[in-house]
């Protein structure tokens, strides 16, 4: 099964953020031992980085924890395909939009977020990682 993890659940990680970090963890350890396929986008990476150096403030850890991250979730191609149909969808946030466009061209099962807010108008299953963990 394959699953997106939006933006917020890899920075929880990555920045220790309580009392989200657990759960995230949890819900990315899942990709890591290959109970499912876990991707991340790559514009998300570029926000990950920018926002993770401006909390940790050291380059070389930021690029650090980046490069263990990605030997655990799959990295999804952004193209102008995505980024068209994010500025035609009418979202309030672009940067949600562009993340679901990539979710939706790499057909996963399921996006996973603490802001389910953001995606109303998904027609994609989002979940936040607590209720993964309860689906079945």
């Amino acid at each position: 099964m394959k699953v997106i993890f939006d933006t917020n659940i890899i920075l929880d990680l990555l920045l220790n953020r309580q009392p989200f970090c657990e759960m995230s963890a949890r819900v990315i350890d899942l990709s890591a031992t290959k109970v499912i396929e876990g991707y991340v986008s790559a514009s998300a990476i570029t926000d990950i980085y920018y926002l993770a150096n401006k909390t940790i403030r050291d380059k070389n850890k930021v690029c650090s924890l980046l490069e263990r991250l990605l030997q655990i979730v799959s990295v999804a191609g952004v193209s102008e395909t995505e980024i068209l149909a994010a500025l035609k969808s009418g979202w309030n946030d672009f940067e949600d939009a562009v993340q679901y466009f990539t979710a939706q061209n790499i057909e996963v099962s399921y996006i996973i977020t603490r802001n389910k807010k953001d995606y109303l108008s998904a027609d994609i299953v989002v979940v936040e990682p607590e209720e993964f963990f309860n689906l079945e």
